[in-house]
């Protein structure tokens, strides 16, 4: 076989079910990994369809990693986003991106992969001993599954896909998990038990670990409220009595409230990374213990006075063993915090119940949110928000309650990312509803790929917040995008009347239980007010 049959039967061996990218690429062109029983799809522009591998790795858990391919040259400079916003993000899969020939790979002004892709993936290699392909394939596999999740990078130069070996015997990677230290676990649940108000908060590590009821364990162990953060949301029930909800630009109140009460806060599964998308911890007058896979992660941007380095979810049973150890049945204190969450949490809503009711026309875009909340069944959905606005309007009242049922992000915040993340949602979870709120920025970045879901039958929901301008930047834009949605093949719906905007919503996902993508564009004011409890 050539090299090009070699990495599609490794490919297939490692589980890849989705090859995703744009032509002119070898595994695409020969067919290669079509015949290897893998479903090759073909997006209308390359970050699309690392958003979409992005997609499904965030909704398995990280289990599913999958293959990105695109050509030399244009097709690399292209990509350099989408795999981008996934290292910043965590999201694994393994990029297999093609290269110039070996003869002009270091040649000026050929791009080069190798090169120009080394900051932005876990590992980076260029494939140039075509006996090598196992091994080489192998470690991009490897890197990607094991530790902190990142894409994975491999250039293969033009000339070695057509370059003949042997046959392959090729062995699939697994994944493994660390185990915390269990004296400073002990430690831990020393201050935990300790606090007279800690607080929890849960990052993405805590889905990808699978650590969802441990955490909820450990929360009602210790009776102590919890937060995510942005990308962890629906790592813990927000229907919950113990939830604060999740930090991000615009977040609860009661998030804030518990955030700067806290005289311990534990961090499990997250970065701690300082964003304008996150939480600040308070670093006085309080203990803050940092759990992680990463240790690169401890003391970067938040001190901590104590880290747990493991999986999430071996951190949180460790824990839980330690502190059953330590407390009784019923500390006494729960009705207490429950009572103080829901006065807060109380006294915020009724604070923007007007913008969530509101009846006038433009649209207020809280009156989209709010209805889709109350109309989506929480138990059968997966939801994210673009960029700008429609994450911050999104973040704080619309309630996720299962484990993976939403894909929040929040590091470089790239426009146009909802849209591959919800196609790539669907394509794992094709039973779900799977939905994305966006605005005029992030349309006119990816807006065209909605033809990829029309044409790979791909039914997911779009939500259109259409101002007919970039957020607060006052530029206009205009057009009617459903109308573009049905000239691309999907059904789409403008919707002006506050009061067509439940049914609208009901019609949509109509349509896609029915096997349709759908736009539903609602025409909404220029309206930027976000909930910011830390500027009360």
């Amino acid at each position: 076989m050539n090299v090009t049959d070699a990495i599609a039967e490794i490919l297939a061996e490692e589980g890849v079910e989705h090859l995703i990218g744009f032509p002119s690429n070898p595994l695409f062109d020969d067919n290669a990994a079509e015949e290897a029983g893998i479903r090759s799809i073909v997006t209308r522009q390359e970050r699309t369809a690392a958003h979409m591998l992005d997609g499904i790795a965030r909704v398995t858990s990280g289990d599913q990693v999958e293959a990105f391919a695109c050509q030399h040259g244009p097709g690399t400079e292209n990509s350099i986003g989408g795999v981008a916003q996934s290292y910043a993000e965590s999201a694994p899969f393994v990029a297999l991106p093609a290269g110039y020939s070996r003869a002009k790979t270091n040649t000026d002004p050929k791009f080069s992969s190798l090169v120009n892709y080394q900051h932005v993936t876990k590992t980076t290699e260029q494939l140039t001993d075509p006996d090598a392909v196992e091994e080489t394939i192998r470690r991009a596999f490897q890197a990607a599954r094991n530790g902190r999740q990142r894409p994975s990078l491999v250039e293969i130069p033009v000339d070695v896909f057509r370059e003949e070996i042997g046959e392959i015997d090729y062995e699939p990677t697994s994944s493994t998990r660390t185990a915390p230290d269990p004296d400073a676990v002990a430690e831990a649940a020393d201050h935990l038990v300790d606090a007279d108000v800690p607080v929890i908060y849960a990052g993405q590590g805590v889905h990808y670990a699978k650590g969802w009821d441990e955490l909820q364990e450990l929360a009602e162990l210790l009776e102590a409220p919890v937060a995510t953060s942005l990308n962890g949301k629906s790592a813990f029930p927000e229907d919950h009595p113990l939830s604060l909800g999740a930090g991000a630009k615009s977040e609860p109140r009661q998030l804030n409230h518990f955030l700067h009460k806290a005289d311990v806060l534990f961090g499990v599964g997250c970065s701690f990374t300082q964003t304008a998308y996150g939480i600040t911890p308070p670093e006085e007058d309080n203990t803050i213990i940092h759990s992680t896979n990463d240790p690169g992660d401890v003391d970067k941007d938040v001190k901590s006075q104590l880290a747990v380095i493991g999986d999430a979810k071996l951190t949180l049973a460790a824990l839980v063993d330690e502190v059953e150890e330590r407390v009784e049945d019923d500390r006494g204190r729960y009705d207490d915090v429950v009572a103080e969450i829901e006065s807060v949490r109380e006294e915020w809503l009724a604070d923007w119940e007007d913008d969530l009711t509101d009846d006038s026309t433009p649209i207020n875009p809280y009156r989209v949110v709010n209805e889709l909340d109350n109309i989506v069944d929480k138990d059968n959905c997966i939801a994210t928000a673009d960029a700008g606005n429609p994450r911050d309007f999104m973040a704080p009242f619309f309630e996720v309650t299962e484990p993976l049922s939403y894909m929040g992000w929040g590091k470089t915040t790239q426009l146009g990312y909802g849209l591959g993340l919800a196609m790539g949602a669907k394509l794992a979870h094709p039973e779900k509803l799977c939905l994305h709120v966006w605005g005029d920025g992030a349309v006119g970045m990816t807006g065209m790929d909605f033809e990829t879901a029309t044409r790979e039958d791909i039914p997911i929901l779009t939500i259109y917040l259409n101002n007919r301008e970039m957020a607060s930047y006052d530029t206009p834009f205009f057009g009617n995008y459903a109308e573009v949605a049905e000239a691309l093949g999907g059904y789409g719906e403008r919707v002006e009347d506050p009061e067509e905007v439940g049914p609208a919503i009901e019609r949509g996902i109509e349509k896609v239980e029915n096997g349709t993508p759908a736009v539903l564009e609602f025409m909404t004011q220029k309206y930027t007010k976000l909930s910011r409890p830390d500027l009360e």
